[in-house]
Parts: structure tokens; C-alpha cells; sequence
């Protein structure tokens, strides 16, 4: 009988096949939840010198964002079963690997400068005395979950240094002396460029804001500097379009700040508004259109941010509590309650107190013609007071339902010689445009800026055919 050579094991075990399998359906399952996007938004950055515009705006693909998308994908499933398993612990973790005498600790939640000391093998007594050596050395015991922390220590075990980064800009050291140890704070000047930004609106200012990479801050400031012609809380609609030329402050290739607005276009139904920082020979800043006049008038637009209109200027409006027939003589902001709300223009309080069914009310004189009032509020701003002074856009009060009010809201009246006007439809008296003598300074900086997004704006439109 002859024998038969035994079979040769499968090359790959059932269980391989199967994990392979799972894999790929997983990868597939990946490619149809994250499917590519258009982008909706472009920016760009440069680097800027602030005393020559003219040479400034040369424009400067920022490709370090490019990078940080690329390396911000979502990982393969491989890649994040590893990441599962090397994932920090919510404990300190000390690192050794550089130098014998070198640890690395990052902070977690409830450590203090005593268990980290502990953890690096230093006694947790100690810290007492390095603290107490200089003023400043106490800075090292406000900790930040996350923060590093790096000792340098000598042959036989001693603290020499103690180091740490507590900001993008700023880094403090403990280094030992024969004193005992001295303070340093070592901080960066960050580089400042421009970057340009471009978005369209589908539903609120600030959601299309984000989407197109434009700070939060910035996007308040920009519906400040359009807000004495857009009102924010009514005039917005989608397909609305805006461009920003902002700064961007950069240390070691990352962003840690933002600067001014440099310059702005909003396009709200189809007429475009056009916004220019200057700052004039005396160092004052304002902002104007690109051929000179202010964008500033007398009076802002709208005294609360983003607020929607519950109730308009009426003569013959029923009282939603006194339920007849009532004139309405101003207009309705609702909004949260301990919302912000801004005097809208320069003036004189003459009154920051209770006025009958206004509830907590603020009247403000406005030279000899102009009067606003703001009432229902849910209290006063710091310093705000009756006979004292504000200036436009200085916060007042805040939203609340003081008096006869049945939900939170600003009532708001505006008053020509005496007379209630619709402040929606009131004409706004201007502000000065740009002094004759700075006119021709204030176009060698604008004109570039004006170039500078028209430039982009087409770059995008070609990009967006192909």
C-alpha cells in the first residue's frame, strides 16, 4: 500500500480570511460615509509688513494648511486600532526615552506640582522651596490639564531645571543657582500675515462664518464694521456673499492669534457693501469705503446682535397684555435673555432706572435732535448710570422682561426733535470721510487691499468651473 503525503496547511487560516473581509468592508463602508466635499471656502496667507501695503499683498498660497488636512484624514482601520492602544491614560505619564537625567510629565486631571515632583522621583517636599526661591516661581503651580512639564535633574537625583510651555507664545524656566533658583519667561513675537477668506451664506452668518474658516471673533467683527448699513437681525439671506482680509498671527508655523480686518466685502440681496481699516497721522483707526467715506454714521443700525424682530413700529398694534389697541412706537428685538445691548450711538443717559411699563429702562441724548430708549431690560452695564455718558456700541444693559413683557426682549424707540421714527427705515445721518491731506495715503493702502480681493475672488470662480 502506498501512502499518501499528508495535506499541506491552508496558507491562510479561516480567521484571516475573515478579519480581511471585515476589513474591507469596513474601508467601504468608510469611502460611503465620508464622501468628498466641495469646499465652500478658500483662504490664503502672506506674510505682512505693516508699514509698506503696496508690498504686502503679493499673494502667498498657505500650504501649511494644506498639510494639516491632509494629515488631519480619517485613518485607516489598522491605524486606528493602534491609536486605541497607545491612546494616553488619564493618569501623568512620564517620558525617559531622551536623557537619563531628562522627564517629561503631562499633566492630567488632579495633579499638582507635589504628585508630579513625586512621579519624576523628586520629594514632593521640595516644592515648597523651589516655589518659595522667586515671586514668580508660582506660576509653575497653576497647572493646565495637558500641560508638559521637563525636569532636568543632576547625577545624584537634584532638580537643575524645571521647564514648560504655557502658551503658543510663552514658555516659563526654573533653573538651580547657588542662590537657589531663578525665574525666566521667555516670549515669542509672533509673525503677522494676512489671509483671505471667502463664504456664502446658506442659513445663519455665523454657521457660514465657520464653514469658511473665519474665526468667531472675527465674524463679530466684521457684522460690526457692515452694521451701520446691514441689519444682521433682518436683512440676511442665503446666497449672500462676504470676503475678509484679516491678520493672522503665527508662531512656529501655527496660528495662535487674530489681528484687525484689513479689509471686507459683503454682498446682502444683491448690493455689496465695501469696508477699508485706516489709521490715520494721529494713530486713530475707523473704517471706510474703498473710495474714502466713513463707514461709521452717527448711529448703528441695530443694538443687539443677531436678534430677531418680534414686533415692528406700528400706529395701530393690539397690546399683547393690555390686549386693546395700542401705537407701538418703536421696534422689538427678541432674543436670549442677558443678551447684550449696545448704545447706538454717542450720548448723554438721562435715565438708567425703572419708567413704568418699560420695566428697567436706559434714555440716551444724542446731541440736540437725537433720542433712543431701551427698555424691558434684565438689568444695567457697569457704569452705566443716570447723568453719566456712552459711546457707540458700548454695552448698556442686557435683554430681559422687566415692566410689560411677556417673553425676553429689547424694546427700542428712536426719537428726531422729539418725534418717534421708524429706526428701520431712519435715514442715518454720516460720520467725516478721510481728511483731504490723507486721502492720497489712504488709497496707496486701500488699492492694493481692493486688488488683493478681486484677485482671489476670480482665482475662486475659475477654480469652481473646472
Amino acid at each position: 500500500m502506498t501512502s499518501q503525503p499528508p495535506k499541506a496547511p491552508p496558507l491562510y487560516p479561516k480567521t484571516h480570511l475573515l478579519a480581511a473581509s471585515g476589513i474591507a468592508a469596513l474601508l467601504s463602508l468608510a469611502l460611503l460615509v465620508f464622501p468628498s466635499s466641495e469646499v465652500e471656502a478658500k483662504r490664503t496667507t502672506l506674510n505682512l509688513e505693516l508699514e509698506s501695503p503696496a508690498e504686502q499683498l503679493t499673494q502667498d498660497q498657505d500650504a501649511s494648511e494644506l498639510v494639516q488636512a491632509t494629515t488631519e484624514a480619517p485613518a485607516s482601520p489598522f491605524a486606528q486600532i493602534e491609536q486605541q492602544e497607545t491612546a494616553p491614560t488619564a493618569t501623568a505619564k512620564v517620558d525617559e526615552k531622551k536623557e537619563p537625567n531628562h522627564r517629561e510629565v503631562i499633566v492630567a486631571k488632579g495633579d499638582t506640582l507635589s504628585t508630579l515632583f513625586e512621579k519624576v522621583g523628586l520629594p514632593s517636599a521640595s516644592v515648597h522651596e523651589i516655589l518659595a526661591s522667586d515671586k514668580q516661581a508660582k506660576q509653575f503651580s497653576q497647572l493646565k490639564h495637558g500641560q508638559k512639564l521637563e525636569f532636568d535633574m543632576s547625577p545624584d537625583g537634584q532638580l537643575k531645571s524645571l521647564h514648560s510651555r504655557v502658551s503658543d507664545l510663552e514658555t516659563i524656566t526654573l533653573t538651580k543657582t547657588a542662590k537657589g533658583y531663578a525665574f525666566n519667561r521667555v516670549t515669542t513675537l509672533p509673525t503677522v500675515r494676512t489671509a483671505y477668506v471667502h463664504g456664502v451664506i446658506s442659513s445663519s452668518l455665523s454657521a457660514s462664518g465657520q464653514r469658511a474658516g473665519l474665526p468667531h471673533s472675527m465674524t463679530m467683527d466684521m457684522a460690526k464694521v457692515f452694521g451701520y448699513d446691514i441689519d444682521f437681525a433682518q436683512d440676511i439671506r442665503p446666497g449672500d456673499q462676504f470676503e475678509v482680509i484679516y491678520e493672522q498671527k503665527v508662531a512656529n508655523g501655527k496660528t495662535v492669534a487674530t489681528g484687525n480686518i484689513l479689509s471686507a466685502r459683503f454682498t446682502n440681496r444683491g448690493k455689496t457693501y465695501t469696508a477699508v481699516r485706516y489709521t490715520n497721522k494721529q494713530g486713530i483707526s475707523n473704517y471706510y469705503t474703498a473710495d474714502g467715506n466713513s463707514m461709521r454714521k452717527a448711529f448703528i443700525r441695530t443694538p443687539v446682535d443677531f436678534a430677531r424682530i418680534s414686533s415692528r413700529f406700528s400706529s395701530g398694534r393690539k397690546h399683547p397684555i393690555l390686549n386693546k389697541i395700542r401705537a407701538h412706537k418703536g421696534v422689538d428685538y427678541a432674543a436670549p435673555r442677558g443678551t447684550p445691548i449696545k448704545a447706538a450711538g454717542d450720548g448723554k443717559v438721562l435715565l438708567a432706572g425703572r419708567r413704568g411699563g418699560y420695566g428697567n429702562t436706559v434714555i440716551i441724548q444724542h446731541g440736540n435732535t437725537y433720542r433712543t430708549l431701551y427698555g424691558h431690560m434684565q438689568g444695567f452695564a457697569k457704569g452705566v448710570k443716570t447723568g453719566g455718558s456712552v459711546k457707540q456700541g458700548q454695552v448698556i444693559g442686557y435683554i430681559g422682561t422687566t415692566g410689560l413683557s411677556t417673553g425676553p426682549h429689547l424694546h427700542y424707540e428712536f426719537q428726531v426733535n422729539g418725534v418717534h421714527v421708524d429706526p428701520l427705515g431712519q435715514k442715518l445721518p454720516m460720520a467725516d470721510p478721510i481728511a483731504k491731506n490723507e486721502r492720497a495715503r489712504f488709497l496707496q493702502q486701500s488699492q492694493p487691499l481692493m486688488a488683493r480681493m478681486n484677485q482671489e475672488k476670480a482665482t475662486l470662480l475659475a477654480s469652481s468651473k473646472r
